[in-house]
């Protein structure tokens, strides 16, 4: 019996199949059956057919097809199974049984993205490439994680994108972001059916918070380079291998990876490295289009990662930057499409569709820059005017800044995106202030993006997380809906909390279901580990502490791969932690020979200290002011002559962030012992 059939006699069957135990379908507790409404997942499901009853899994998966096509999707799922759940499942031959999973490649389903899902007898997904049959699994795990006994619904889902590039874009080049985190996104993006990942390799921060000199301000390429030794940023990069193996991974979860080197604009990685390249007129971020040079080492850049039966860029796509160069002259402007148009031909040359910024509105001109299957990211409607860049033949991905950008702590655009406002009126069809319809063929897609602007401004990559997750949950359903979502947003931001980042994910430290203390411990030993790596934001850890000696400087009460938390932090022996470089102090030592009771509490605006159940200090944010010498006035005290700052500009300052997802990987080696401990998911305050 097919489960059309099944449906229009659900009743009997569901009776019939709750008789034998070995076929695990069983209807509700009250034995009244009824029709599963539309279950919950993130993006929702453009259809669904329900049933009566449920099914627990057996335990076993079937493969049907292809095993080049299924194995890495089915590997995946048993992995990420097991991460959930803790059971194992079992790849079987033969016939399914009642309760199989059954991953089928069916060609007759249309559309690469496209999954038919049936749960009766079986558990069956049926797609005809890699990415519908990823999907169709990510979707049977969300259902599996809000399921306390693991049993699905009964009925029949198809489902498929309205938008076929669904994306995030994240920059790199600003802040190092290291390779175990970007892994660890893709995961997220692929449980959230978000396809690409654009990589922002190279930018640089802004000269004013650098003395105003070109070479002091931050910039970096984060990719090993051999063409120009040295190139390679100092303070964090990626091998060719580590970059390989992420689009490796990428293509596994379905997830597509566009690197992206940006020139002719925030390019003064590269003009910090061979000056001669960058522009005297227009700023050294910007490279010189009149000089020879300037071509043949962007173009040795580009072969390195195309060239060659393997290369380093393995995608079909590869994006050129081409954003915010001047415009101020003629001249210049030929230059740049010029510039736009010899680019795209490059990367086209080595069999990948090029990508760009959106820069032709503000490049107006007469010099002709190819448009044919060339993509264009639309983020300002002033640089780049999407009806008229759809009338000259691109294809357009819908990046508008002024809803989906987010710098961290900048004080413009997002800090977090208004997902309410984006969840109830945004769709990729509008860009700016430009709206499409969502069928438009020029709209391939929409993307969201992270813009590490203030370089050096103590954000974390745990901080960019917890602004990038409810971001792609929301985005991750405007992009495959569209409009058409059929829970009220305060619903839908409920239920999406309750599901995790990804199955082997857990990069914001959640624990625990509720309000609830979710470690304690007695005494924690020198250098012992403990439960749990970390807690994130919204937490308490408190615990007692006896010094049996002066604690030395360097002193760990605990650590992580991601941060630790100093009893006496090297520069001055206070209390304090370090993520990322970054040392926060707080204005307390802790004494010896008295036990004192220290409590942390942390969000994602501060850092809080009590002490023997006191407030003791709030590490908040810190405004730091950009100071020029023009901005200072001398005066009179007592006929001695001094300075002080006036702040002529107040945008010209950064917001120090003192954060911390609490470490508990291990504690510290010290004289001294912890008992007591205590962690809670709340804030006690």
């Amino acid at each position: 019996m097919n489960l059309r059939s099944f449906i229009r006699t659900s009743r009997s069957w569901t009776l019939r199949l709750c008789l034998p135990v070995a076929l695990l379908c069983f209807s509700a507790a009250s034995m009244q059956a009824q029709v599963n409404e539309k279950p919950f997942v993130t993006p929702e499901l453009t259809s669904w057919q329900g049933a009566e009853g449920r099914v627990v899994p057996s335990g076993r998966v079937i493969l049907k097809g292809n095993v080049k096509v299924l194995g890495p999707v089915v590997d995946r799922f048993v992995e990420d199974y097991r991460a959930l759940t803790g059971q194992e499942l079992t790849i079987a031959k033969g016939k399914a049984k009642a309760g199989d999973f059954v991953f089928a490649v069916n060609k007759q389903v249309k559309g690469e993205e496209t999954y038919k899902l049936q749960i009766g007898q079986q558990i069956q997904v049926e797609a005809s490439a890699l990415r519908g049959l990823a999907w169709g699994a990510q979707t049977l795990l969300q259902l599996t994680e809000q399921s306390a006994d693991r049993s699905l619904p009964c009925g029949i889902a198809e489902d498929k994108p309205r938008y076929e590039l669904r994306g995030f874009m994240i920059d790199c080049g600003r802040k190092y972001i290291p390779m175990a985190y970007l892994r660890n996104l893709v995961k997220v993006m692929s449980y959230y059916k978000m396809n690409t990942l654009q990589i922002h390799l190279n930018d640089n921060g802004f000269k004013k918070y650098f003395d105003e000199d070109w070479n002091k301000t931050q910039a970096a390429f984060r990719l090993e380079c051999d063409t120009y030794p040295g190139l390679t940023a100092k303070d964090g990069s990626y091998t060719k291998a580590e970059f390989i193996a992420l689009q490796q991974l990428a293509d596994s979860c379905g997830v597509e990876i566009i690197p992206e080197i940006d020139v002719p604009a925030h390019s003064l990685a590269f003009t910090q490295y061979k000056p001669e390249i960058g522009s005297k007129e227009y700023g050294m971020d910007h490279l010189d289009l009149f000089n020879p040079e300037t071509m043949k080492f962007v173009d040795g850049l580009f072969k390195e990662y195309l060239e060659g039966k393997n290369p380093v860029f393995r995608g079909k796509r590869v994006h050129i930057g081409t954003d915010e160069y001047s415009n101020a002259k003629k001249e210049v402007v030929e230059k740049f499409r010029a510039f736009t148009d010899h680019y795209i031909r490059l990367v086209e040359s080595y069999g990948k569709q090029a990508v760009c910024w959106g820069a032709l509105t503000h490049a107006n001109g007469d010099t002709p820059v190819k448009s044919e299957n060339v993509i264009m990211d639309i983020w300002y409607n002033g640089y780049a005017n999407p009806v008229e860049m759809k009338k000259q033949g691109y294809k357009l991905v819908s990046i508008p800044d002024g809803y989906v950008y987010i710098v961290p702590a900048a004080g413009y655009y997002y800090d977090y995106l208004n997902c309410q406002y984006l969840y109830e009126h945004w769709s990729p069809a509008q860009v700016g202030g430009v709206k499409f319809e969502d069928d438009d063929p020029a709209i391939i897609g929409g993307m969201f993006a992270v813009w590490n602007d203030h370089a050096g401004n103590g954000i974390t990559v745990k901080d960019i997380h917890h602004r990038v997750f409810p971001a792609m949950q929301t985005l991750a359903v405007k992009c495959w809906n569209a409009n058409k979502v059929s829970l009220p947003y305060a619903e839908f931001n409920k239920r999406r909390t309750a599901l995790s980042e990804a199955p082997t994910v857990n990069e914001l430290g959640r624990y625990g279901k509720g309000r609830q203390e979710i470690l304690a411990q007695a005494e924690v030993k020198p250098g012992s580990t403990l439960e749990i790596p970390e807690v994130g934001y919204g937490y308490t850890v408190k615990f007692d502490l006896t010094l049996n000696a002066d604690a030395k400087k360097g002193d760990v009460l605990f650590e992580s791969d991601h941060a630790k938390v100093y009893l006496a932090d090297p520069q001055t022996g206070r209390l304090a932690f370090e993520r990322e470089g970054y040392l926060n102090q707080f204005n307390y030592r802790v004494p010896k020979g008295e036990k004192v009771n220290l409590s942390f509490e942390g969000d994602n605006k501060a850092t809080v200290l009590y002490v023997n159940g006191h407030h003791r200090e709030t590490l908040g944010a810190l405004t730091v002011y950009v100071v020029k010498p023009s901005d200072k006035v001398n005066f009179q005290v007592e006929n001695a002559y001094t300075s002080t700052p006036v702040i002529y500009q107040p945008k010209d300052q950064m917001h120090y962030q003192r954060t911390l997802v609490f470490p508990l990987a291990k504690a510290g080696q010290f004289n001294g012992t912890i008992t007591n401990l205590k962690v809670l998911n709340y804030k006690e305050h």
